[in-house]
């Protein structure tokens, strides 16, 4: 027999529930989604059952569906969601303002901040933070990084730096020597990028489907974010404000997400190795300028004489392009808006086991090395 106290309480609770019931049922739901998540996250074959038998068909229908439309659904998720947020802010504060119903008016906002919160960190959990607990793209692949000694990463940063020399050749300059390829048509070789790469490495193949072009990209400029990827959409985003070079190997960067690579050091070296594989000049010039950027950090730091020597070697055109890089991305660092970014950023990374948050580049370099020491010492060979 139900006694009347615990019918009290019942009866409360349903009250309670009743004031904004889905949201409520949201809440709850995306809330043990979380926790299942955060649960179960070091079990990997649960994780990769997940990722193959949901998350993975997830992307590639989603993504194709989203490819019918010339722009970013993505973004326009985002922007509508920014937008309905900052109008039922100001509509409630007005309430508020007027004295009207205050107390349910603040615990209905603390209700849909709670279930807007446990939607999208859900959705990411489920949709992309998966990928971080079961086999990484080493791992599928058969390709390790290794400890790596100064003399094998001068070699490969010595190979890098001609190619990128060769290829700087190879794409089209405007009047001041700076990279000027037709940015649309870059956009529209995407879909072939993969081809080469995922025929030797099934672990890449995916849908032959374009990234898309970001509309508020210097919105992104100020957070220094080059793209991203929306696993909601399943659309790979570029920020086409940046200096142009860079536009190639960032489109290749964010396809290696859009295919299951999830950490941001394995997939600058897919980006490097689909873009060599693949052979466009273009994307093969971007993408030996990303390399090297990686690559000449870690031996400046390593060998300096060795590394202001190389430096002596490149082309003017190649300076020309990294002095534009740099002086572009100077204007938006330590602003606050990017600082506030990468704040959350680096939050975000770590949340999903990315210990080092956004210095988590030491094995796009050793995977580099280990795979193009051999090739950069038979390259160096025949040309020197």
């Amino acid at each position: 027999m139900i006694s009347l106290s615990t019918k009290k309480k019942t009866n409360r609770l349903r009250r309670w529930f009743s004031i904004c019931p889905i949201r409520h049922t949201l809440t709850i739901i995306f809330a043990l989604l979380i926790g299942a998540y955060f649960l179960f996250r070091r079990n990997e074959a649960f994780l990769t059952a997940i990722a193959n038998g949901f998350v993975h068909p997830w992307h590639k229908y989603v993504s194709q569906f989203c490819a019918l439309f010339p722009f970013s659904l993505g973004e326009a998720v985002i922007i509508i969601g920014v937008l309905g947020i900052i109008v039922y802010i100001i509509i409630q504060v007005a309430a508020i303002c007027r004295k009207r119903n205050i107390f349910l008016r603040i615990y209905r906002t603390a209700i849909t901040a709670a279930m807007i919160f446990s939607i999208v960190y859900g959705g990411f959990c489920t949709l992309w933070g998966v990928y971080y607990y079961t086999a990484d793209f080493e791992e599928q692949s058969g390709i390790y990084g290794k400890a790596i000694s100064v003399e094998e990463l001068e070699t490969v940063t010595r190979y890098f730096t001609a190619k990128m020399n060769e290829y700087s050749a190879l794409v089209a300059r405007d009047e001041t020597g700076a990279f000027a390829e037709d940015i649309e048509a870059v956009f529209d070789y995407s879909s072939k990028l993969y081809d080469a790469v995922s025929a030797a490495l099934p672990c890449l193949e995916g849908p032959a489907i374009e990234p898309k072009p970001f509309l508020f990209s210097e919105a992104l400029s100020y957070m220094t974010f080059t793209g991203f990827f929306f696993p909601f959409t399943g659309e790979a985003n570029i920020n086409v404000h940046c200096p142009a070079s860079s536009i190639p190997s960032t489109i290749a960067h964010e396809i290696a997400h859009q295919r299951g690579v999830a950490e941001e050091d394995e997939a600058n070296f897919v980006a490097v190795l689909a873009s060599m594989e693949d052979g466009n000049p273009i994307y093969c010039y971007s993408a030996c300028l990303m390399a090297y950027t990686y690559l000449g950090n870690a031996l400046y730091g390593a060998d300096y004489d060795a590394w202001a020597d190389n430096y002596r070697s490149i082309v003017p055109e190649v300076i020309v392009d990294m002095r534009n890089s740099s002086s572009y991305w100077d204007t938006y660092r330590d602003t606050k808006v990017n600082t506030a970014s990468d704040a959350v950023y680096t939050g975000f990374l770590k949340s999903y086991g990315q210990t080092e948050g956004l210095k988590t580049y030491g094995k796009c370099i050793d995977l580099l090395v280990a795979y193009y020491y051999d090739e950069a010492c038979q390259y160096l060979n025949e040309v020197e």
